[in-house]
């Protein structure tokens, strides 16, 4: 794999980031697509069947929820039948008991529903992406996939999904793994991240695939940033679509963190957030009842961090904020940290590729360079 070619795909809640790693060049010029996301995909087929008054039934594998499982609460209000496999069913909660009790009906055989409209569920667009890449002549030949996603895991029945990733986010913290450690060749996810099993399963191809959690991956492509390279300690924060999450790094370890959901989120929230992230006085409990998924509480930082460190989508709740906030841009392109965050953990992961990814991005804390 001496000039390896490698898809990174970031799938978020709003959008879909696609960025094609190759050897030689600036990464300025790799070939980068923004699409809707999958979920985004599923709420406007689901609107359509609303529309049309038709049942559904849903198949495929576990995915991401927001738009796509609003969609179908509203298909149901509207009187509608909608069936869904167990698999595909876990998509709008792990226990599936709390699904039926929304109104959707368990099936395991979806061909015996006559009338109904079929809708596969899925992260991985992996065959339409291809088409969109062809007629411009870009080769679809890869040496390896990877793909971010968010994933909440398995939570055990009667625990809460957000508690159950935050302790999740606590404990890869506290064993010291760095940011790249987020991320996983396919054969070693773990067995509680269901929406990175799902997208394995939808991978049938001899090339590596490599998963990793969208927050993380974030953050560490933001690194990228010249001067968020420089700046230590440093707050990086992103403001997803639907999550966000920010992280006090120094040295690129992680030494404070919350997550919380956007939408929850007003200019004034997320700069106190900020503030109790900086000195430490960041309350777990305060940030779970708030309706997000947690903090950790590490104690007073002794060093002040000195850059607010801010990407992601909605990053305009800060723009008009009294806090010192400086807009990173990795390698020019905002919308690309995930992706970016993903090679260099991947990049971590496996050493035939380790040359290639730093000879486009820069080795770390070069600023990219």
């Amino acid at each position: 794999m001496a000039r390896p070619r490698i898809l990174a795909i970031d799938v978020g809640t709003g959008t879909q980031d696609i960025l094609i790693l190759e050897a030689g060049g600036v990464i300025e010029n790799a070939v980068q697509l923004i699409m809707p996301s999958p979920t985004a995909l599923l709420a406007d087929r689901v609107k359509q069947a609303t529309q049309d008054r038709v049942d559904l039934v849903l198949t495929g594998v576990t995915m991401g929820g927001g738009p796509g499982h609003w969609a179908v609460e509203a298909h149901i209000k509207a009187g509608l039948n909608v069936y869904a496999t167990p698999e595909a069913a876990r998509t709008f909660d792990d226990d599936l008991e709390r699904v039926a009790a929304m109104g959707i009906r368990i099936v395991d055989s979806p061909a015996a529903i006559n009338g109904a409209r079929r809708l596969e569920l899925r992260d991985f667009y992996l065959a339409e992406l291809m088409e969109a890449l062809r007629p411009f002549g870009v080769s679809t030949v890869f040496d390896a996939i990877a793909v971010a996603v968010f994933d909440h895991g398995a939570a055990p029945p009667g625990v809460s999904d957000r508690r159950f990733r935050f302790d999740y986010l606590r404990d890869q913290v506290e064993r010291g793994i760095g940011l790249e450690g987020f991320g996983f060749l396919a054969p070693e996810i773990p067995a509680r991240m269901t929406r990175m099993q799902s997208v394995a399963r939808n991978w049938t191809g001899p090339e590596p695939l490599f998963l990793m959690d969208t927050g993380p991956a974030a953050i560490l492509g933001a690194l990228d940033d010249a001067v968020v390279a420089e700046s230590d300690p440093v707050i990086v924060l992103n403001v997803g679509n639907f999550h966000t999450i920010a992280a006090l790094l120094h040295e690129r370890r992680i030494t404070g963190l919350f997550e919380h959901h956007t939408g929850e989120l007003t200019r004034s929230k997320l700069e106190h957030y900020l503030d109790a992230l900086a000195t430490g006085s960041l309350s777990n409990d305060q940030v779970f009842d708030d309706m997000g998924h947690g903090a950790l509480e590490l104690g007073a930082n002794a060093s002040p961090a000195e850059r607010l460190a801010v990407t992601g989508p909605r990053r305009g709740l800060l723009i008009e904020s009294g806090l010192p906030v400086y807009l990173a841009v990795p390698h020019g392109d905002m919308m690309q940290a995930g992706n970016l965050g993903l090679l260099r953990a991947y990049a971590a992961h496996d050493a035939k590729v380790r040359e290639a990814v730093e000879y486009r991005l820069g080795r770390p804390n070069d600023g990219g360079t």
